[in-house]
């Protein structure tokens, strides 16, 4: 499998990050490349890859003193796979400490014409847990489903949270908009462990499960 991705530089130095490519529009939204990685067969090979490359970007694993990266992923009919887009950093530290980043919302994937954007991903440096704000109905991500007229797939729009342990491993989670329901991703296969019950947010975990297993 080609994965299209560049390494990045972690010699402390100032250099621009080559993994990071996105510009604001006129109309205010960001805008980032595409692709960074892919092709991926499955939406689990997407996330998973996704946390590795996310996750290890600088200052994205660097706790309290860290930041988030976000990106957007998306699929291609033509090419039958899924892809994630290049990064943004765009973003900062609110009151309280709490880390954000400004989610992109377009794409510029000139090789991928007939790219169907599936939602967002973003790193917390510092938890491995959705925020309120991440699962409120005001950030979903509108329509929620939809019909791929070309290949007749249905799609949900899903927003990844990934988080590297201190210990080196990688969690990817994934918050279904349309079920509102949080998966975690475990052994290569989606794991459902909550249930949003309200449009703040507010999630209620399955029983016997949490964000860890």
């Amino acid at each position: 499998m080609l994965l299209l991705w560049l390494v990045s530089s972690t010699c402390g130095c100032s250099a621009p990050n080559p993994n990071v490519r996105v510009r604001r529009m006129e109309d205010g939204l960001l805008q980032v490349q595409g692709p960074l990685a892919g092709p991926f067969k499955t939406r689990e090979e997407l996330a998973a890859n996704a946390c590795e490359i996310m996750t290890r970007q600088p200052g994205a694993s660097n706790g309290a003193y860290g930041f988030e990266y976000c990106a957007l992923h998306y699929y291609s009919g033509t090419e039958d796979a899924f892809f994630l887009s290049y990064l943004s950093d765009i973003g900062g530290t609110k009151a309280g400490g709490k880390k954000y980043c400004e989610l992109p919302r377009t794409l510029d994937a000139p090789e991928h014409k007939d790219a169907i954007i599936l939602g967002g991903a973003h790193s917390h440096p510092n938890n491995r847990q959705f925020s309120r704000e991440d699962l409120s109905v005001d950030s979903q991500w509108r329509p929620t489903r939809f019909l791929d007229n070309r290949t007749g797939r249905i799609f949900d729009r899903e927003l990844l949270l990934l988080y590297r342990e201190k210990g080196g491993e990688c969690r990817a989670y994934g918050y279904n908009n349309t079920a509102r329901v949080v998966s975690a991703l475990r052994e290569g296969r989606w794991v459902p462990i909550g249930q949003v019950i309200n449009d703040d947010g507010d999630i209620r975990m399955f029983e016997g499960q949490g964000w860890l297993p």
